[in-house]
């Protein structure tokens, strides 16, 4: 018989003998499953509580059936099934069949066995591939289901606020026989109808493809199996025509995105990962070539902690190099983690606390840094990975950019430092793939490097809510391995495709800075409570380390929190997980993650109080006869003097100069005088004047900032006719990704805030400090105080913020425009610092109307500037010469009450003369964020201890902590921060008998054996290197 003369009915023919929904009575689909039976009984009890597997079967459980709906949301239904197979089906392949709009995870003999989810394809448990007479033919399962889906339970839509009251409905529960050979067919079916489809009319493999079906179709009587043979052959014959030397090879790998919060808690996460984990077990005992990806140590501490047994069975697995840990990470980093958002020294944490976790538990540690979903890529991330023992990255989240097409898929990414990592990026554009025909041609196709390399990779399962591969993505890959017409496709690991990857790499382009995500630039503003909290907590924890590691090395039977320390670590990088500090997640999980600060506030405060009591015990104990004094304590690498309040009379406070130095303390009984006073004046307009002998303000009644000069210099900072310090509210309405995006439109909706509750009044009238306050109406229903303050001796006039925030989709903004001109302004970043343009040349400065910042930002023209620093703020902005800070947003999905309560910061202008780097702003930065702390103590004479100082301003010693697993070792961190190259002595007061360098896993380096001199120890920098170093101390 001829072939099809019409294309468009042999393709529609074909469609319909493999279709769900039409002519299923008679179609190929139909048959499937043949015989059925219902459980022989089905039973429930229902918790609002995630219980263990032997607290469940405990419980009372009552009669349940098919059509019963469950709830409401977050609740768990345990049910009891009890299944008798009939003897008749001896021979024959039996499943198990589920199917509800819940999770669900079957257990047998007290283990998890299966996950069951229909949105991630997954609605069967085999129980036998062939059914034995001695096979026990009665068992009892029971079946976990989390009343939630795949990606949680949103209102309307899935990012929508979760429905408190939505019923989750049992739609299937039976026993089944599987007809193996009908499903074999339908996967050889659906291959060669996508290859005609998608290969084109141009194509003859797309009519080979075609007309083979079609023949097939032909071949096959669904009601005879035994035709079914002869209908595969042909299939087998199209599939076994193999392809030329030059064709692309694809490595696939298993994978399972699984956020650690999201669209449902941190608890629901735990079970996530084992109903995925557990099925993927189950896949690698039936295929053994099926590789899986696993990245975040967290997810296995959790499965490690929850299931041991699962756990068990996944570490034979990574012995095998099936199940393959990756990313090297504690989670996956908010934006890495984060990427973007997290201080430097939380990232080198993400990666020591992830690769000691796989290498106690796996030992191994992770070569390929695995980043698939996250909001942007700092430029310091290569250097910190290169540090780490990593010198591979994947990720593909640049493939989300909503303006300009990222030009590479696989190229060398360059850091700020010149450190250069191998970068891949799927050319499928997802980490989700399901094995089809679309996607291997799309990776082809879309791949940007072709040429220049001939491999790529494939990531396949479902994820973000979890899931991962299952067999049918198994059964279309292994059809596709060498087949004409498409690309070869091998399922592959991380290490292969990098390997033959670095060994294609001589023609590869290189990409110098950061990978900015041209979208979920919102993330920088939302929930900044949230924001708050990660930036207090990384100084909580840093200055416990410092104060502790003093505390030991100053004798006594101190002794370092390590345990504790870890603790509270790991929940800071849990938060950190990119949709919790970014601020992309539902409101249950914003409410565990404040918690989780609170317990770091807590904890870290009395810690901190132990480590000062051992420090400077003789210096707190009253002593007969002793005045009352002042122990001021400073947790950074230089002297300071700064206004700081202490307790006075009565119980009053009262403020003090005084002076402490770098990495130390100093007892303070008379505080220093200022060499001028702080003055405040009103004017008669109103308008009120401070100085202090650094720079002159003056202030207008609504608290604009009219004018800032330093004193001696005739320069002005703020323009004439512009206001300072001017609050600006935009509409925020986004396309779709509400708490994630702010469109570039919506500067076209600015509104100035000239709502005046309270005009300016002087609050502080002078001495040591100056201050004056206002209040502002917001928007219909918030209102801002502010309280302007000018310290003695400081350069820097600080803006402490109090708001009331009852907005719904509104950008509350703060600029400062200033009399500066440069076509760059400069943001700080991790462990450094970068420029980005004042200008919209072209569509990839525009697409960065809104950036993100750590500690500072500022324009400079040679010899002058104006910096903005702030101490918990992210998201900013420089246009033309207006430097703008982001302060608050108001989304309300996929958290409806994101933001709705008071807020506390302070941000702080600093105007200087020469460059950013001679003027000290960094220092000033870290100032604000790291505030010195002042204890009461009973010492009679004054005096002052330096546990450590660097003699270059462009070095910071940003860490000192106990080594990883030795006591008698010290870990301090440096950084080059001023982007030059410089040489600086590192002096300690610590007794130090060894000194190397050493990687940021704190392995020593080889060769790394530093002298240790007169002036301290000698270091090397160039432009942003870090350096680790590791001080072995005389016992």
């Amino acid at each position: 018989m001829a072939a099809p003369k019409h294309r468009r009915t042999a393709l529609e023919r074909v469609e319909k003998f493999l279709s769900e929904i039409y002519f299923t009575d008679c179609n190929l689909r139909g048959r499937l499953f043949a015989d059925r039976c219902p459980p022989a009984s089905l039973s429930c009890f229902q918790t609002p509580r995630r219980i263990p597997y032997d607290e469940a079967i405990r419980q009372e459980f009552r009669p349940a059936k098919v059509g019963d709906s469950f709830g409401p949301t977050w609740e768990t239904c345990w049910f009891k099934v009890e299944l008798s197979i009939p003897l008749a089906w001896a021979g024959r392949e039996v499943h198990f069949v589920w199917e509800s709009d819940g999770e669900g995870m079957v257990w047998q003999d007290a283990q998890p066995v299966q996950g069951l989810t229909k949105e991630g394809e997954k609605t069967s448990y085999i129980l036998t591939s062939s059914l034995k007479e001695t096979e026990p033919h009665s068992l009892t399962l029971y079946v976990e289901l989390a009343c939630n889906g795949l990606f949680g339970a949103g209102k309307g839509s899935m990012i929508a606020p979760p429905d408190p009251d939505r019923r989750f409905t049992l739609s299937k529960a039976e026993l089944v026989v599987f007809n193996r050979d009908v499903y074999e067919l339908l996967v050889d079916l659906e291959i060669l109808l996508d290859m005609a489809r998608l290969l084109g009319e141009e194509n003859q493999r797309s009519f080979q493809a075609l007309y083979t079906a079609n023949q097939m179709v032909n071949v096959c009587d669904v009601m005879d199996p035994s035709t079914f043979p002869a209908a595969r052959d042909l299939a087998a014959a199209i599939f076994s025509q193999r392809n030329g030397e030059s064709q692309h090879t694809i490595h696939a790998v298993g994978h399972c995105h699984i956020d650690s919060a999201w669209l449902w808690p941190y608890e629901e996460t735990i079970r996530k990962c084992a109903r995925s984990w557990v099925t993927v077990v189950r896949l690698m005992e039936c295929n053994p070539e099926l590789t899986f990806a696993c990245s975040q140590a967290q997810q296995f501490e959790w499965v490690r902690s929850w299931y041991p047994g699962l756990y068990a069975q996944i570490q034979d697995f990574v012995a095998k190099g099936q199940f393959i840990p990756v990313g090297g990470t504690w989670v996956e980093m908010v934006r890495i983690m984060d990427g973007n958002l997290p201080s430097g020294e939380s990232m080198v944490r993400q990666f020591l606390q992830g690769q000691r976790f796989f290498q106690e538990q796996f030992g191994r540690i992770c070569s390929e840094f695995w980043l698939p979903d996250t909001f942007g890529y700092s430029a310091q991330l290569p250097q910190l990975m290169r540090g780490c023992g990593i010198r591979r990255f994947l990720t593909q989240k640049l493939s989300w950019n909503l303006v300009n097409t990222f030009p590479h898929h696989t190229f060398f990414w360059e850091g700020i430092d010149g450190s250069r990592v191998l970068t891949h990026f799927p050319p499928g554009d997802s980490y989700g793939m399901h094995g089809q025909v679309e996607e291997m041609l799309k990776t082809v196709k879309n791949n940007k490097d072709k040429g220049r390399v001939n491999h790529s990779a494939l990531l396949f399962g479902f994820g973000d809510g979890g899931g991962g591969p299952t067999q049918k993505m198994l059964d279309r890959i292994k059809r596709m391995s060498d087949t004409d017409g498409l690309p070869r496709v091998q399922i592959s690991t991380p290490d292969r495709l990098f390997s033959v990857l670095e060994k294609e790499s001589s023609q590869l382009c290189t990409w110098v800075g950061e990978l900015f995500l041209e979208l979920h630039n919102g993330t920088y503003t939302t929930q900044a409570q949230i924001k708050k909290g990660n930036r207090e907590c990384e100084r909580i924890l840093h200055d416990v380390e410092v104060l502790s590691t003093l505390a030991v090395v100053r004798g006594g039977a101190f002794k370092y929190p390590a345990s504790q320390l870890q603790r509270l670590w790991r929940l800071l990088l849990l938060n950190q997980f990119h949709d919790v500090l970014p601020g992309s997640c539902i409101q249950l999980v914003v409410e565990d993650a404040l918690q989780h600060y609170t317990e770091i506030r807590r904890v870290g405060t009395q810690l901190q109080e132990e480590a000062v009591q051992s420090l400077c015990r003789e210096l707190l104990q009253p002593k007969a006869g002793s005045a009352k004094s002042t122990l001021g304590l400073n947790t950074l690498p230089w002297e300071r003097t700064e206004v700081i309040s202490r307790a006075g009379p009565a119980g009053t406070e009262a403020l003090a100069l005084v002076t402490v130095p770098s990495m130390g303390y100093a007892i303070v009984r008379e505080p220093l005088l200022p060499a001028q006073p702080v003055s405040v004046r009103k004017q008669e307009d109103g308008s009120i004047t401070m100085e202090n002998g650094v720079v002159t303000v003056c202030l207008d009644m609504m608290g604009h900032l009219t004018s800032l000069r330093l004193v001696g210099s005739e320069r002005e900072s703020v323009p004439d006719g512009c206001y300072a310090n001017q609050f600006a509210l935009f509409d925020d309405v986004p396309l779709y990704w509400d708490a994630w995006d702010v469109m570039d439109y919506h500067l076209e909706t600015r509104k100035p805030v000239t709502t005046l509750l309270k005009p300016l009044e002087i609050t502080l009238a002078g001495g040591l400090r100056g201050s004056a306050s206002f209040s502002l109406q917001i928007g219909k229903s918030s209102t801002l105080t502010q309280e302007i303050i000018l310290d003695a001796t400081c350069p820097c006039l600080r803006f402490l913020t109090q708001v009331e925030w009852k907005e719904a989709h509104k950008f509350l903004k703060v600029e400062f425009p200033v009399q500066v001109r440069s076509t760059n302004a400069t943001y700080e970043i991790q462990f450094g610092h970068l420029q980005r343009p004042t200008h919209w040349n072209t569509s990839w400065d525009w697409a960065r109307f809104e950036v993100w910042a750590h500690k500072w930002l500022d324009l400079s023209e040679h010899g002058f500037g104006v910096a903005l620093l702030n101490d918990c703020k992210y998201g900013a902005s420089a246009h033309g010469n207006v430097l703008s800070l982001s302060l608050l947003r108001a989304p309300k999905s996929p958290d409806a009450t994101a933001d709705i309560t008071h807020h506390q910061f302070t941000y702080a202008v600093m105007p200087h003369l020469g460059s950013f780097q001679d003027a000290g702003v960094i220092q000033r930065a870290y100032n604000l964020n790291f505030p010195l702390h002042a204890v009461p103590a009973s010492s009679a004479q004054s005096l002052a201890w330096s546990a450590f100082s660097v003699s270059s301003p462009a070095v910071v010693l940003e860490t000192v902590k106990q080594a990883e697993g030795r006591p008698e070792a010290v870990v301090v961190r440096l950084y080059e921060a001023h982007g030059s190259t410089v040489d600086a002595w590192l002096q300690t007061s610590l007794p130090v008998k060894e000194v190397m360098l050493c990687d940021l896993l704190e392995r020593p380096a080889a060769q790394g054996c530093l002298p240790l001199e007169q002036q301290g120890v000698r270091l090397s920098f160039t432009p942003f290197r870090l350096l680790s170093v590791l001080l072995v101390l005389r016992q």
